[in-house]
């Protein structure tokens, strides 16, 4: 039997059982087993670690743990350059795009909304999240732990509340997404492109009042819905300006 000692830090302890919460785990195991499986055997799937520390030097995810290791493990830094370390995924996607498992449909519309390439169905298998994932290399978010312990998956977020005020406003500080904002840009509906045209364009899709009362129309390239600056649009604007203030707020307190 083999003892290797682990240090989780920040918001992995999060994840933890509440009596393993930032302390030092004693962890015992048997043959030949990857720091990668011990990480996960305690719960957090490895897209959510981004830097490990053994005995004060990095290593991957491939490292074979030896009697008496300390192992510290980091979360993602997505606004810290940590290059001269080893990195366990390639470099952050800085024009981050999402694909969502099916109990995030708010979250997904909270998306499109500020601009980002969002794909979402509630009938997406598992198998299909994680091979979008990989083939167009967007990040995974889910609620599911045993998804982003999946291999194949490099970039992803584990999200535990259910809020999806609260989750947009956690995936926007997880990857540092607050100057990537481009509001009213995508189709809230289908993930479309947003493209601005004329009232006589729209003018058959648009209802009495509409058309009495509003001049400025965008039309989604994919599914051709119309969009205008109705009361729906305040509602966003209010949740854009809510994020942008917790986002500041957090940045004063740290």
């Amino acid at each position: 039997m083999t003892i290797a000692i682990f240090r989780f830090y920040a918001e992995l302890n999060n994840l933890l059982p509440a009596n393993k919460r930032f302390q030092d785990i004693r962890q015992e195991f048997k043959g030949r087993q990857t720091v990668k499986h011990l990480i996960e055997s305690q719960g957090i799937p490895h897209t959510e670690a981004d830097l490990i520390m053994v005995n004060g030097r990095s290593v991957d995810f491939s490292y074979i743990p030896q009697e008496g290791d300390f192992i510290s493990v980091y979360p993602v830094f997505e606004t810290f350059d940590i290059s001269p370390l080893i990195r366990l995924r390639p470099e952050p996607l800085r024009e981050p795009r999402f694909v969502l498992d099916g109990h995030l449909g708010r979250l997904a519309a909270y998306l499109r909304m500020l601009g980002f390439d969002t794909l979402y169905r509630n009938d997406y298998s598992d198998e299909e999240l994680a091979s979008i994932s990989v083939n167009e290399t967007r990040i995974l978010l889910t609620r599911d732990r045993g998804l982003l312990k999946r291999d194949q998956v490099t970039h992803g977020y584990l999200l535990t509340t259910r809020d999806p005020r609260q989750q947009l406003l956690a995936v926007v500080r997880r990857f540092d997404l607050i100057s990537l904002f481009y509001p009213f840009s995508r189709c809230i509906a289908c993930n479309g492109v947003l493209v601005t045209v004329s009232k006589a364009d729209v003018i058959d899709q648009l209802e009495s009042k509409t058309k009495l009362y509003f001049e400025e129309f965008k039309r989604c390239e994919n599914c051709e819905k119309v969009y205008w600056k109705g009361s729906h649009h305040q509602r966003m604007t209010t949740l854009i300006e809510w994020v942008r203030n917790n986002m500041s707020n957090a940045i004063e307190l740290g």
